[in-house]
């Protein structure tokens, strides 16, 4: 027995140095995301500001008086919209848009969504011109509306989101087309500061802005009249992470020259970039991502100076789901386009000829937002496993810890920092005291639980997943009282000096954590 033990001891102590190299890996890769992130914000926060000192001194009303003025239209496909279909639509008629037309889609919606859009607007049947020949399925039929002579509504079998646009592209001969669902709610400037991006850059071929949550707002003549948050749990967190991805994530990119992704919410695109490059990928479960990623390839090779950009100042506002089932099944289709959009785009992989967005950003994606949830979900189990070993007392736990969990609520609130240190829409002390508390629980549990849905979906996607999947609506409330003037906030000194304490008390409390962390784990 003894000899036995003699042989099999030197194998174990080599199995637990081998299994202690995995541990720091894990450590090590949640260390460099995180600080990765934490720097882009911090990008971000000194480019957002930089960005509003030039444009305000900048009147965008202007370029409407110049030859440098474009036309737009907007394209909003709709499938089963019905409880949010009229305030959308509505809410396009009131843009501060001098010419703009607005084409939606009816991509064979199976509810009243068709039914709501004809009454409201009393359209009736008329004969569009059809501009282009991208494909998408069979046109049932096309109207005008009587009430609006810049709306088009198009009938059409169902085919998906970007057979939907494809459609809408069709149908219009404007300079620039807007993608916008219909679902969504755009402030009546937003246009306007996105046409500034297209008449100051000639190259610009594409451009994104910020996705806001809707949910808890206050809205008034199809218009967000004060803005809220979420008064769902659930809607809470979406906002924190809304926040650090969508925001500051995607304007760190912007001033890399190497932006990714446009939102499907909300996008400009030139209209004949888009046709030369074969239009929207109809068998894409990332639509959005996908035609991006392939602008920059067809450019690249047709060695065509060109620039896509994110706008982080124009804002649409957009319902979140609010229950499990759909956030999962939002997050799991996410996942899935990224892989669809890299394998698409494979070749452009560490090749030189397509520059940083080769080099760089591809990478970038692959490793860290697909391979992520993997990596992540792997390091989770392990952490679990040397609990139940050795106890949380192991210096592998606290580490992994403090750079999981205490560096992500450093990411976080430095997030909830930055946005308030620029836009300010959250302005009340309650709305900022609040959106904290839930920076913190974010990262105790609804992180985790969003790596496994991502990490369903890469395996989702391995096995041919292809669908889109539903999510419950439950539609823009529209206040009862009349219309009120929105107050500009107080800039009291003692206001600002109170918010100054509060956020420099918050941002002490993570390398507080992380500190009694380290000194708890030496006193055992």
């Amino acid at each position: 027995m003894t000899e036995f033990a003699g042989h099999i001891l030197p194998y174990l102590y080599q199995f637990l140095n081998y299994l202690d190299s995995i541990g720091w890996l894990f450590i090590t890769y949640f260390f460099v995301v995180n600080s990765i992130y934490i720097v882009m914000v911090f990008i971000s926060l000194f480019y957002i500001r930089k960005l509003q000192n030039y444009y305000s001194v900048f009147e965008p009303e202007g370029v409407f008086q110049s030859d440098l003025y474009k036309t737009i239209t907007v394209i909003a496909p709709a499938y089963n919209e019905e409880v949010n279909i009229i305030d959308s639509v509505e809410t396009m008629m009131q843009m501060h848009y001098r010419d703009l037309e607005l084409v939606v889609v009816n991509d064979g919606s199976t509810d009243r969504t068709m039914e709501k859009l004809i009454n409201h607007f009393e359209l009736r049947e008329d004969t569009v011109p059809v501009y282009s020949d991208l494909p998408h399925r069979k046109i049932n039929k096309t109207y005008r509306s009587a009430r609006y002579d810049n709306l088009i509504v198009v009938d059409k079998e169902n085919g998906g989101k970007s057979d939907a646009l494809n459609a809408g592209i069709n149908f219009t001969n404007r300079d620039l087309f807007c993608s916008i669902d219909a679902d969504s709610i755009l402030e009546p400037d937003a246009l306007n500061k996105m046409l500034r991006a297209f008449v100051e850059d000639k190259k610009l071929v594409a451009a994104g802005g910020i996705v806001r949550i809707a949910n808890g707002c206050h809205i008034s003549d199809y218009e967000i009249r004060k803005v809220d948050i979420p008064k769902s749990f659930l809607a809470r967190l979406q906002t924190v992470e809304y926040l650090r991805s969508f925001l500051f994530g995607r304007v760190g990119w912007d001033f890399f020259n190497s932006l990714f992704i446009i939102s499907g919410a909300f996008g400009i695109f030139d209209r004949k970039a888009v046709i030369r490059a074969g239009g929207y990928s109809r068998d894409s479960v990332g639509e959005d991502m996908e035609l991006v990623v392939r602008l920059h390839r067809f450019f690249r090779e047709q060695k065509e100076e060109y620039r896509i950009r994110y706008i982080p100042e124009p804002v649409c506002w957009t319902e979140v789901p609010e229950n499990w089932l759909d956030l999962s099944s939002q997050r799991n289709r996410w996942q899935r386009g990224l892989a669809d959009s890299l394998w698409r785009h494979k070749t452009m992989f560490f090749n030189r000829k397509y520059g940083r967005i080769g080099n760089l950003t591809m990478p970038y994606f692959f490793f860290i937002e697909f391979l992520g949830p993997i990596i992540e979900m792997l390091g989770y189990f392990y952490l679990i496993s040397v609990i139940l070993t050795f106890g949380v007392y192991e210096t592998f736990v606290v580490l992994f810890l403090s750079v999981s969990i205490l560096l992500g609520m450093m990411l976080s609130i430095s997030s909830l920092i930055s946005e308030e240190a620029t836009f300010r829409r959250y302005g009340s002390a309650k709305n900022i005291i609040t959106l904290t508390l839930y920076a913190i629980l974010e990262n105790l549990g609804y992180r985790q639980i969003n790596t496994w849905w991502r990490f369903k979906g890469v395996f989702d996607y391995i096995r041919g997943k292809r669908g889109w999947g539903s999510i419950q609506r439950q539609g823009f409330k529209q206040d009862s009282k009349p219309r009120q003037p929105v107050k500009s906030p107080k800039t009291d000194w003692r206001i600002k000096m109170r918010k100054a304490s509060y956020w420099i008390l918050v941002s002490t409390i993570p390398p507080a954590a992380i500190y009694l962390l380290l000194k708890l784990m030496f006193q055992f």
